[in-house]
């Protein structure tokens, strides 16, 4: 309906509604306590009776003062639990009116200690020692393992800035190993003789035990010769977090 002036904030009400099988009674059961007759709004044959006159009513005890007879139509409002319903009535709430409280926690971030030395055609772990982000406190900093704490599925990503030292790649092994196993991998094979510094990522989602379950990186470079280095800056990261079910 069209109005003047701002949108008022509140744009619904609702309220609990009970239809009784009428019978040559005067007494029937409420779904809801109340707590006198005023808290209600009764229809018998669509007429609105009057409280106190008609009908009283306590707990759930609903009493009229002339019976009913089995053809009539009853039925009554609860005026007093529009506001105490657990739940909003049915496409009565929009998508504006939702706060989403589900996270992508745990959440972890890490990068090296430092610049780390590896060896030629070895695969080595990574050594994530320094968390930039850990909601769940979820890096393991002595054996450089991630530690979900939380089953479920998780998107991992482990990306990696590494020098040749001096030469160049032959190819570049990146693994993300889930209880020492592997889980994820990306090769990367550089044109011959044109890369001394490279970039590779690995990721995916990986299902995950809160309890039992951790998570490492590896990397194998192989190098025409010299000793390659994996860079500790911000290039390198390990990221994890938990997947929205």
């Amino acid at each position: 309906m069209p109005f003047i002036g701002n949108q008022p904030a509140l744009s619904y009400t609702s309220f609990a509604k009970q239809d009784f099988t009428t019978s040559a009674t005067t007494s029937y059961t409420l779904d809801q306590p109340v707590a006198n007759e005023n808290e209600i709004a009764l229809f018998i044959n669509f007429v609105r009776q009057e409280p106190t006159t008609a009908y009283t009513a306590s707990g759930t005890s609903l009493t009229l003062t002339s019976a009913t007879s089995a053809s009539d139509d009853m039925y009554c409002v609860f005026l007093g639990k529009a506001v105490q319903t657990v739940n909003p009535p049915s496409g009565s709430v929009g998508s504006a009116q939702l706060a989403n409280s589900a996270k992508n926690t745990p959440a972890f971030m890490a990068r090296l200690n430092g610049d780390q030395t590896v060896s030629d055609g070895v695969e080595t772990k990574l050594e994530f020692g320094t968390a930039l982000i850990d909601t769940d406190s979820s890096l393991d900093a002595t054996n450089y393992r991630f530690l979900p704490t939380v089953s479920g599925k998780y998107f991992i990503s482990v990306n990696v800035n590494a020098h040749a030292g001096g030469d160049t790649f032959d190819d570049l092994t990146l693994k993300i190993k889930k209880n020492s196993s592997d889980e994820l991998r990306s090769i990367l094979i550089p044109v011959v003789n044109q890369n001394r510094q490279m970039q590779i990522n690995a990721s995916g989602i990986i299902e995950l035990n809160g309890s039992t379950d951790y998570v490492e990186a590896y990397i194998n470079i192989d190098n025409s010769s010299g000793t390659p280095i994996v860079e500790g800056g911000r290039d390198t990261l390990f990221t994890a977090y938990k997947i929205i079910e």
